[in-house]
């Protein structure tokens, strides 16, 4: 089967899957039920933890098995999720929802990417890989928009579980889509190498990283500006919040901040052919090092231009990394090595967590976002030095 029919299919499970009006209200709606930013951040490593533990087995069973059965898994815990939120009201709630999407985030994470670039494969297409995750972002983008512009105006007339109601709904045509996707040729072990062991898989990926040093500092660069991109993400209504702002405008700037990404999502395969892949991963640490460290410093509404900034440049990280990655991979290989990734960023992302949690307790959550400023910025410079003859 063609790859188009797949695409389709991928195209409509995103824009479902984050088609969730409960994101623009989440940390009211958390906050509203006693959860204080400490329990947000431990939340959160919640989820990086489990993430680290489930990215590599996961990974490696969707390449022996399929990809298809790990995104159906994804889709199907992403319905419990917002089930168990509608009636959330203590921290372990919280944290079974968090431990469950992070189970379905490791499932996905590898196995998504890995089915795309094998579908554009079996067409020939795979050189337009960036082309087509620069697309699919930009559905995101799009979906994501709908659904805080219409989250907003929903939450103030019927209340933020009404909200999470609809999510559930969302997610429920998402996960019949994933059940219509077909594996495409080469997108799993053949039967005669199913038995591979484990060990296999991870002394093969280590043994990638090793002998080609280019790709570890692409990933590692996705890994920093992923998990830093995360807390503009997870905290900007708090930020928000601070700057007393009223909820009614949350949907309205919640979608400014993914209109502004889709400039670099969409061109990302464009500016890899015009810069080498080392000028635009350093310019973009460095200019997020920038940002952050200003949203800690200037606690007025100019450091909501510095959020745009951020958001304008996250777009284009997901396709430069992927793609860097993908095109130096095996399909045999392709969804471990993207769970590699995926497994790096929330370990990261684990570190990045204390260091913002404890500095938020301190310093509210302007000091966190300083704190991830000076971790851009000294993965900056050792990037800029590490990077010298052996990223293209």
């Amino acid at each position: 089967m063609g790859y188009m029919p797949n695409i389709w299919k991928l195209y409509a499970i995103r824009f479902f899957y984050n088609l969730i009006p409960a994101y623009v209200i989440e940390r009211l709606f958390w906050e509203e039920r006693g959860m204080t930013i400490q329990m947000v951040v431990l939340t959160e490593i919640i989820f990086a933890v489990t993430i680290v533990l489930l990215e590599i087995p996961t990974g490696i069973m969707a390449d022996k098995w399929g990809r298809k059965h790990m995104i159906v898994l994804s889709a199907l815990l992403g319905c419990f999720e917002f089930l168990i939120l509608v009636y959330a009201t203590e921290f372990w709630h919280f944290a079974l929802v968090v431990f469950l999407a992070a189970i379905g985030s490791s499932a996905s994470s590898g196995a998504e990417s890995a089915l795309l670039y094998d579908s554009l494969a079996s067409e020939g297409k795979a050189q337009s890989f960036e082309k087509y995750v620069g697309r699919m972002n930009a559905l995101d983008i799009s979906s994501i928009m709908i659904a805080a512009l219409c989250g907003s105006l929903l939450a103030g007339r019927f209340g933020y579980s009404f909200n999470y109601w609809i999510s559930f709904v969302s997610m429920l045509v998402s996960l019949c889509f994933t059940l219509m996707l077909v594996e495409p040729a080469g997108g799993k072990q053949e039967e005669e190498d199913e038995q591979i062991p484990v060990k296999v898989y991870m002394t093969a990926s280590l043994r990638l990283f090793r002998d080609n040093k280019g790709v570890l500092l692409v990933v590692l660069s996705g890994m920093v500006t992923g998990a830093a991109i995360n807390f503009i993400d997870e905290f900007w209504q708090t930020y928000l919040d601070r700057l007393d702002i009223p909820v009614i405008y949350f949907g309205l700037f919640s979608a400014a901040l993914f209109v502004v990404r889709l400039p670099g999502s969409m061109m990302a395969y464009k500016l890899k052919n015009r810069f080498n892949y080392r000028f635009l991963l350093a310019g973009v640490t460095a200019v997020l090092a920038l940002c952050f460290i200003y949203l800690s410093v200037i606690k007025d509404f100019s450091g909501l231009a510095a959020m745009f900034i951020i958001c304008l440049l996250a777009g284009m990280i997901e396709p430069l990394a992927a793609g860097y990655l993908h095109h130096r991979i095996a399909s045999s290989m392709r969804a471990t090595m993207g769970s590699f990734q995926s497994l790096g960023e929330n370990a990261f992302l684990i570190f990045t967590g204390l260091g913002f949690g404890y500095f938020s307790s301190k310093y509210d959550v302007f000091g966190g976002y300083g704190f991830i400023g000076v971790v851009c910025g000294v993965f900056f410079i050792y990037f800029t030095f590490a990077s010298k003859r052996i990223v293209e």
